[in-house]
């Protein structure tokens, strides 16, 4: 079986390390890290350190959990995950039987 790759949330944008003239495709914000302190969480998009009821472009940050970002725009949520690519599944119950 093969290892799954997973997006590093802490790597700068891959666009430090492209080639000169390289351009690379627009995604749209990228959530990555979340802190806690204090009680108190913030959060950096793309650059940009932001907290609940801050704006972040035209979107205001409306959640904010150890995983994802809430932004709103308008009456539309945009959800920014931590590990996109991750998905949370149920643990799959182990078929030995107990002694």
């Amino acid at each position: 079986m093969a290892a799954e790759t997973l997006r590093d949330p802490t790597r700068p944008p891959s666009a430090l390390y492209a080639p000169d003239g390289w351009t690379e495709i627009e995604t749209g914000p990228m959530l990555q890290s979340v802190r806690v302190s204090q009680g108190r969480y913030t959060a950096v998009i793309s650059g940009e350190t932001v907290r609940v009821g801050s704006k972040f472009g035209d979107a205001r940050v409306v959640r904010i959990r150890e995983t994802e970002v809430v932004l709103k725009t308008g009456d539309s949520l945009q959800t920014l995950k931590l590990f996109p690519d991750v998905e949370k599944r149920p643990a799959a119950k182990n078929k030995r039987s107990k002694r």
